[in-house]
């Protein structure tokens, strides 16, 4: 951190404000203030393009020991629309560190604030509620009714379309590692890079495909299966990758969601979304298969949810489907299961590149998906 102090604010639109000094670039931004509590992992968080335009408040007390390396990257740059910490180390010591998270931030103006008490606010928005913020600093500060005017101002996340703010212009191939076995279509809504290192270890080639892709893009590939990522936003609003997903359907292409693909296939199969009241966002959610009944930690970064109940079976358009999995904390529907055709999501990150990795075996699950109906095909 700068051994100049700063003046900085967190401006919430209940009227609250923290005070603390500048962490990374210095003026104001606006967004969603969210919670995260992951002790690690923090690079990957801040460059999760699911975090678009949310204000990232990180429950560990101290963050920044290891710096910023150049290779856990999760996108090309970092989506987090702010970044609230309490105790930023003041030298950072790791082999792989290439400079400081507040030289990182503040590279890629990325406004944030220091010294709060992250307890504190963390209890407040789990009894208020994620909601708008703002983060000013330096020349950006003004009066307290100023600021708060200017966060009531911004748009909310409910109803927001964000994921063809995210998402690749063109398409690209990711190649398989080795043999060639499988060709994936990807609808990037946000997707991290993790996701194709995964699938390509498992042999798979996989083609990343624009937010706004049609089945016609889509089977001009002749893929083995189809994946949806994870993305920031509303679910509701992408009525064009949900029509996509029911054409998957329809043709009982081999499909595997993620995070927001869960609830894009959770909606295509005629199930609700709501927007929760704090969400989950961490690296230690406990889930539980109802199949099995084995529970697996997980990675989750999610303000929005499936409506559903824990292991309910339901009648969709393309068959029965049932909800498979679900959060042992708080009944939230976490994975969806088809009988009828081949498809299944989760609402949590089985690619999580700072762990747990409980659930990577999903990835596998997937290439028997589409194994068992190449066989069945041809």
């Amino acid at each position: 951190m700068n051994s100049t102090r700063t003046a900085a604010a967190l401006v919430l639109e209940d009227g609250r404000i923290f005070r603390g000094s500048a962490y990374g670039a210095r003026g104001r931004t606006l967004g969603e203030a969210v919670f995260c509590t992951g002790m690690t992992g923090y690079q990957e968080t801040l460059t999760d393009p699911s975090y678009h335009r949310q204000i990232v408040v990180q429950t560990a007390p101290q963050i920044g020991n290891t710096g910023w390396n150049d290779e856990d990257d999760e996108s090309h740059r970092i989506w987090a629309a702010g970044y609230v910490v309490r105790e930023p180390a003041r030298v950072p010591s790791n082999w792989r560190s290439t400079r400081s998270l507040d030289e990182a931030l503040a590279e890629q103006g990325v406004v944030g604030i220091a010294e709060v008490d992250t307890r504190m606010l963390t209890r407040h928005l789990r009894e208020h509620g994620a909601m708008r913020a703002g983060v000013f600093s330096g020349d950006a500060l003004g009066s307290d009714d100023d600021m708060i005017a200017q966060v009531c101002a911004s748009p909310p996340m409910k109803g927001a379309d964000l994921a063809g703010q995210v998402s690749t212009g063109e398409t690209y191939v990711v190649p398989a590692l080795g043999q060639t076995r499988y060709r994936v279509a990807a609808l990037d809504l946000g997707i991290k890079s993790n996701t194709p290192r995964e699938l390509a270890r498992r042999g798979v080639e996989l083609h990343v495909l624009p937010s706004g892709s049609t089945i016609d893009d889509v089977l001009a590939l002749a893929p083995d299966g189809v994946f949806l990522s994870n993305g920031p936003g509303d679910p509701e609003t992408q009525t064009g990758a949900i029509e996509l997903t029911r054409q998957v359907l329809g043709r009982e292409i081999p499909l595997f969601g993620i995070c927001f693909g869960n609830q894009i296939l959770g909606r295509a199969l005629g199930l609700g979304t709501y927007k929760m009241r704090f969400g989950h966002r961490g690296v230690n959610i406990p889930v539980l298969d109802a199949a099995t009944g084995r529970v697996a930690i997980t990675a989750q970064n999610h303000g929005f949810a499936l409506e559903g109940e824990p292991g309910a079976r339901f009648d969709s358009p393309f068959g029965a489907a049932r909800v498979s999995h679900h959060c042992a904390n708080d009944g939230t529907v976490e994975g969806l299961r088809c009988e009828d055709v081949p498809a299944f999501s989760v609402q949590y990150h089985p690619e999580a590149a700072a762990g747990p990795h409980d659930a990577a075996p999903l990835f596998d699950e997937f290439v028997t998906l589409m194994e068992a109906r190449n066989a069945q095909t041809h």
